[in-house]
């Protein structure tokens, strides 16, 4: 059994090297910039970063940090999005340009920037953003009562809701 877990790790490990040397490299040529460049503004060596390109090693979680903030998207996709993110109030996918922001600028990968706005969240209850629902998307396919018991049951169950 250790074994086989002990392959399955490699694997996912593989893979996530694959994936993020890929995006590093094409997000570095992208914005036009040298690896020594790179490497100065996360506080590594040109030789880290040319690891990190050729799959050799990966950013450790701190420097993810501070490549995501370099190159303006979430850890989620430095690391080739491995997890598929929904906003925890709303349950929309999302992605780096619906992802919201901490007032400091970095990404806040549970919720999207329509929900939580300047590190507040817009909708004070579930009753608040149910209310909006219903009153944009839920006319045309139910009443507004069926279209009401569907968001609620559907969104109480999402993290905020749960914690609140």
């Amino acid at each position: 059994m250790l074994a086989g877990s002990a392959l399955l790790c490699y694997s996912i490990r593989e893979v996530m090297n694959v994936e993020t040397k890929d995006i590093i490299a094409s997000l570095r040529n992208k914005k036009g910039v040298s690896q020594d460049e790179v490497a100065q503004a996360v506080f590594v060596t040109r030789q880290a970063v040319s690891r990190w390109e050729n799959g050799e090693t990966v950013p450790n979680t701190d420097t993810l940090k501070l490549l995501s903030g370099y190159f303006d998207v979430s850890i989620n996709t430095l690391l080739g999005s491995p997890r598929k993110l929904f906003c925890q109030c709303c349950g929309m996918p999302l992605e780096d340009e619906s992802t919201s922001r901490e007032p400091d600028g970095s990404f806040n990968e549970e919720y999207c920037k329509w929900c939580y706005v300047n590190g507040r969240f817009v909708y004070p209850t579930l009753d608040s953003l149910v209310d909006f629902l219903v009153e944009h998307f839920g006319q045309n396919a139910a009443s507004p009562e069926e279209a009401r018991r569907y968001f609620t049951g559907q969104l109480s169950g999402l993290k905020h809701w749960r914690s609140a």
